[in-house]
């Protein structure tokens, strides 16, 4: 292999070459030199050299052609090293392996599409999570307040609300705004304000018309 380990190493011009001759140098190393790891720590590629000669000769190469390589010394062997995808992309381009960069790229994307659904996904559980939780103080709060006879007593607006988290136990709160004809926040305020009352932490009764407009916002 021209320009690596061996003493002809200023033998071959890689300043003059034509862009064909140099795409020929990169394909013989990688085939003769490297190796294409696809860990799920991401991909690399690495270069395992015996003279640092030859590792700083394929460095300055690679840099020239666009990648940008990394050097370390392992074991007495010098590795010149490419890491992450963009870097793996970039190698393959450079040596003319269509059929192999377009099988990366599609690997790459179609995990950063899994990656991106199960992010979904999470995203997804936690919050029908956090519904079940809100519904079930919400339900046991209804009960409390049926179960002292205030319910009845409380303002139009928090009865309907309560009557509709009954007929809609697992609905979230899109669905009980939209049901009730409010907003999202009104739904909201109305729910956690039965949860306050059930809990003590609010007026008991009604006492005016004024309250029960309070109560009831």
């Amino acid at each position: 292999m021209v320009g690596l380990d061996q003493a002809g190493i200023g033998e071959w011009d890689w300043g003059s070459a034509p862009a064909c001759d140099r795409r020929a140098y990169l394909r013989g190393v990688v085939l003769g030199r490297g190796s294409i790891s696809l860990a799920a720590g991401g991909p690399h590629v690495e270069f395992v050299l015996r003279s640092r000669r030859g590792a700083d000769a394929l460095r300055h190469r690679l840099r020239e052609s666009g990648a940008r390589p990394g050097l370390l010394q392992r074991r007495g062997r010098w590795v010149v090293y490419l890491k992450g995808r963009e870097e793996v992309a970039t190698l393959l381009r450079l040596t003319g392996a269509n059929r192999g960069l377009l099988d990366f790229e599609t690997a790459r994307v179609g995990s950063e599409v899994r990656n991106r659904l199960n992010r979904l996904l999470n995203a997804e559980e936690a919050n029908l999570a956090r519904t079940v939780r809100a519904a079930d103080r919400q339900l046991r709060a209804i009960e409390v307040l049926e179960a002292g006879g205030r319910l009845q007593q409380l303002p139009d607006g928090l009865r309907a609300a309560a009557t509709e988290r009954k007929l809609q136990p697992e609905a979230d709160l899109d669905t009980l705004a939209g049901a009730l004809g409010v907003s999202r926040s009104a739904a909201n305020h109305r729910l956690r304000r039965i949860v306050e009352l059930a809990q003590g932490s609010g007026p008991q009764t009604a006492c005016s018309g004024r309250a029960h407009r309070r109560v009831g916002a």
